[in-house]
């Protein structure tokens, strides 16, 4: 049984502290989790960029910061990430703008995905463990909304371009390319109705 309090509370992450502790890593030539390979630092650093580009872009759309408003009660957000997760740098500024925006309403802690492996495996997206996952839990500590890996649309045009393509970097460059042109709009879409809809 997952204990989603003490998860948050003892192993949880700030933002800032995930931003930092993926940047202490790259100056020692390492990323979260266990492989440290040139291909994997390179994606953390690529990541460590967008996530300081959509940082610094990321507004509120009028229909979420309405909902957003609307929601009574506190709520926690556990984020199950990685460094190195081209997905988690495009989508989780967003978590951290939602909680900084409305920070009475809501507290926000990231745990590495490969370090928490109970907590990933008991949220499996199609079997594997796909991330970033945002888990929304409430006081007592337990968990009455999720969402992830990536937005619905995206997961549709990957299965399609999976199906196409096999050359990772590609299939990375086009996944990308979507989340330029999209500007953190779906995943708002996406997130305002899972808020709409919290118990």
């Amino acid at each position: 049984m997952v204990n989603y309090n003490d998860i948050f509370n003892n192993e949880g992450l700030s933002y800032l502290a995930y931003r930092n502790l993926i940047d202490e890593l790259l100056v020692a030539k390492k990323t979260t989790g266990t492989d440290h390979s040139d291909a994997m630092l390179h994606y953390t650093k690529m990541n460590v960029q967008r996530m300081s580009r959509v940082d610094k872009t990321v507004q509120l759309d009028p229909d979420l910061y309405s909902v957003l408003n609307k929601v009574q009660g506190h709520y926690r957000f556990l984020v199950i990430s990685e460094g190195w997760c081209g997905d988690a740098a495009q989508i989780v500024p967003v978590f951290d703008k939602i909680a900084t925006t409305f920070p009475t309403k809501f507290d926000l802690r990231f745990v590495l995905r490969d370090t928490n492996l109970p907590l990933i495996d008991a949220h499996l997206t199609n079997g594997g463990r796909a991330i970033p996952i945002l888990l929304v839990v409430d006081n007592n500590g337990n968990v009455v909304a999720k969402w992830g890996p990536r937005p619905q649309i995206l997961k549709d045009l990957l299965d399609g371009w999976k199906s196409q393509e096999s050359d990772m970097m590609a299939l990375a460059e086009k996944l990308h390319g979507w989340y330029a042109k999209d500007k953190t709009r779906t995943t708002q879409e996406e997130l305002a109705v899972l808020f709409a809809n919290l118990p």
